[in-house]
Order: structure tokens, then sequence, then C-alpha cells
């Protein structure tokens, strides 16, 4: 046990070893997904594996107690993205170090790259003593990992690393963690950011979030804020079956999403593009220069066998969307071929694109249904009556896929549907991240705050 774990009670440290249970059933399933995926053909008859049976497609999934209630063993395998092993227990190793975590991952391109970048363009690391595993998985080069913890009791986590990791938190970890607690929970995006933080040598930065305000974002894109990070390649270190789930709806959702913003035929990387796309959309950060502006290409670019091995299932599993040259992906080794760039072809049968509109999470729906509202002039208590009447549909928990209701299928035949989707994202992200890095002056501190915000301007410069 790392220092952390010090004074947990029998019941914490019986949280602990459930999730070490979750992160050692990851590693066998990352090994079979790993091998499972890269053959295009096993893939595709795999792909069913993959998709949420017909009676849990709905608003409101089953609450799993284990991963053996999974409606498929293989289920959701296609998140559990491979590493090299000894750079995988090196992250596991800065988990330990902290009080119980239900679910975790590591993301950003200090654990996937996102450009040519390496060590002979750094000028130092930011590691003080990192072990070997992290050098040889950057090639040298220094870049902070970033994680993200769930928890199931916010203020509990926060009082154990308070006592055992004061240092970690700006003045108000002083106040206490109650307070920290509800800032964290009441403002932003619900998740509280520690960053230039150094744990077994690493710097890493660390973001502390709710279980639940993670379940629900992966399931409704209430914010889109984790569930838009979790739509790109991550290491997932601790698991949890019910996120799981709704990061699987996540994922699917993040396709139609995108299908309903893209034309009849693209190609991979444009889909992919959108997909990474979709949480940028209305973030600061990418209006004031604290991202580099080809960030999106270059994460798809250079994670292009990663997001095959995220998505490619869950594309073949639809019914309205085809790869157009089925003689490429038949070859076993073409997801390995970065050089490709396969075009694909959607149905754009308005009943086929209701369906979708339908189905999209309920947060961005609901936004999406707003705005053809005000567009064709719906009275107010119609529009109320058509929303309670959809209500009911989810409350019925049918066992079938919902469908498309006549005002879906009105809205899939507009021309304007891709430019009103992505005002709803917009909206979507837009408050939460703009409100999320303003925290960031509290949370982390004026100092350290602006030490990373003039750290990402830097690296933007250098990327371009």
């Amino acid at each position: 046990m790392g220092r952390g774990h010090q004074g947990f009670n029998h019941n914490t440290q019986c949280t602990v070893r459930h999730c070490r249970f979750s992160s050692s059933q990851t590693t066998s399933s990352a090994s079979s997904a790993a091998s499972s995926a890269s053959s295009a053909t096993s893939a595709s008859s795999d792909s069913s594996n993959q998709s949420l049976p017909p009676e849990w497609d709905e608003d409101s999934l089953p609450s799993l107690t284990d991963f053996t209630e999974l409606p498929h063993k293989d289920f959701g395998k296609n998140q559990l993205l491979e590493t090299n092993e000894e750079f995988k227990r090196s992250l596991r190793g800065i988990l330990r170090q902290f009080p119980p975590i239900t679910y975790a991952f590591a993301y950003g391109s200090g654990v996937f790259p996102q450009s040519d970048a390496t060590a002979s363009r750094i000028t130092h690391s930011p590691h003080p003593n990192p072990p070997e595993a992290i050098l040889k998985w950057q090639k040298g080069g220094g870049k902070m990992i970033d994680f993200v913890f769930a928890t199931k009791f916010t203020q509990h986590f926060h009082s154990l690393n308070l006592r055992a990791h004061k240092d970690h938190y700006s003045f108000l970890g002083s106040l206490g963690s109650g307070l920290v607690s509800h800032v964290q929970d009441a403002y932003g995006a619900g998740a509280y950011f520690n960053p230039y933080i150094t744990v077994n040598g690493i710097m890493i930065k660390y973001a502390v979030v709710n279980f639940d305000t993670l379940h629900r974002d992966l399931s409704t894109w209430d914010t889109l804020y984790l569930a838009g990070r979790l739509q790109k390649p991550v290491k997932i270190l601790f698991e949890e079956p019910n996120i799981r789930v709704a990061n699987q709806r996540n994922l699917l959702s993040a396709v139609r999403c995108s299908l309903l913003l893209l034309p009849p035929a693209f190609t991979e990387k444009q889909l992919y593009s959108t997909i990474t796309g979709l949480s940028y959309k209305g973030d600061p950060r990418m209006d004031y220069g604290s991202e580099h502006p080809k960030k999106i290409d270059n994460i798809v670019t250079h994670q292009i066998r990663n997001f095959r091995l995220l998505y490619h299932d869950l594309i073949t599993s639809l019914p309205n969307i085809k790869y157009t040259d089925q003689q490429a992906i038949s070859q076993p080794d073409w997801v390995d071929d970065t050089n490709l760039d396969l075009r694909l072809e959607q149905d754009m049968d308005p009943e086929r694109r209701g369906n979708m509109v339908r189905r999209l999470p309920k947060a961005l729906r609901e936004k999406v249904y707003f705005l053809y509202q005000r567009k064709f002039g719906i009275p107010g208590r119609e529009y109320k009556e058509m929303l309670e009447a959809t209500k009911d549909e989810d409350a019925k928990g049918g066992l079938k896929k919902q469908m498309g209701t006549p005002f879906d299928r009105r809205i899939a035949g507009e021309n304007d549907l891709p430019d009103m989707v992505a005002q709803a994202v917009n909206q979507t992200v837009k408050w939460p991240s703009t409100v999320q890095s303003l925290k960031g002056l509290v949370t982390a501190g004026p100092a350290r705050s602006w030490r990373y915000l003039q750290e990402k301007r830097e690296k933007g410069k250098q990327q371009q």
C-alpha cells in the first residue's frame, strides 16, 4: 500500500481490493481485445457483441453488480486499448498512492502521442525521477500524464487525500474537504483538477469526479466534458461494469451524432475527426489559443489504429453505415496500416436518420428538439405534450430499440440538421467548459493555472 492508504478502515480496504480485481480483469481483457481487433474478419463477425441488447437501449440502463452481468463476455473490450506492460504497471503504481478509486483512466499526449514531437524538441522533462518504463514509452521526452479518478464518495475521497497529500491542493484545501467537494460537484463539469503533482517521480495532473457525474455524462451528455475524453483513445486502469456499459453507449452515440453531421460519403479520418471534435465545440481553450489549432487532426492522424480498435465493431454493428472498400478490411492486418484512409457511406433515408435522432443522448436530443421547436414555431403546449409522449415511451422499457417519432423523421428530412446538431453540441459544451476553466483558478491556484495555460500555448507553437 502506498502512503495515501494509511489509516483506511476495513471497508475502504475492501474497496481497494475490488478495484484491483477490476483492473486485473482489464489486463486480461485488453490482451483479448488487441488480438481479436487486429483481424477485420473476426472483428466483423463479433461486432454484434459490442452493441447493447435491445432492452438496454433505453434512457435508463440496468444497474450491474459484477462484470458477469454484462450482455456478453466480450462486451466493451474495444475500450481496453493496449500499452506497454511496464508503462501500464507504472501508471497503476501511481494510483496506489491515492484513496479508493472506483474507475480510473489516463489520457492525453503523455499516454498516446498526438504529434511527431520527440525528445529532441523537448528542452527538459517535467518528471523529476521517472521510471525507465515512462521514458521508453514517451521516447525519452517528458510529458505530464493526465488522469481521471472516479469515486463514489467525493468528500470522503478528498478528506483522505488531504490527509495524505495536502500539498496537492491550493489554498482551498485548507478550508476542508466539504468545501472542496462542493466546489467540485456544484460548478462546471463536476471535475476537480490538481495539476503539477509529482508521484513516484512522475509529474501528473489528476481530476477527481463523482461516479454518478461520470455515469450521467456518458449516458445523457449533459456536459460532454467527461464523455468527450472517453470518446478518444484512453488507457483504462480501473474498471467498473456500469461505466463500461455507459461508455459503450457513449461511443455508439458519438458515431450516431457524427453521422448526422457528415455527408453521405466520407472517410475514416473524417469520421474520427468529427467524433474527436464533438467535445471541442464551444470549448474556450480552442477559442483563446490554449489548444493547438490542428489538435484534432493531430490526435486522429497519430492514433488512427486505436480509433479503429475503439470504433470499428460499433460501425459494423449499425445498419445504416458501411465501408465501401470491403476488400481492404478483409486483409488480416488492415487495422495496423496507418496509411489507409478507408471510405464509408451512410444511408440518408429520413426514417433511418430519424431513428438516430431519437437515439441521441437525452440532454443533447432535447436541445435539438428545442431548436426545431423554435424553427417550426410549434406552440409551447403542443411541444410539451410531444415531449411528454416521448417520456412515456422511454418509461415503457420495451424490448425493442426506440424508433423515431414523426417529429424525429421531420427533423431528419431538414437540410439544416447538421447545423442544428452542431449548435446543440456547442450549447452542451460551452458553459460547463468555460466554468470548469475558470474554476481552475481556484482549485489549482492562480500560479499553477497560469503555468498550465502558458505551457499549453507553448506546446501549440512547437507543433505548428
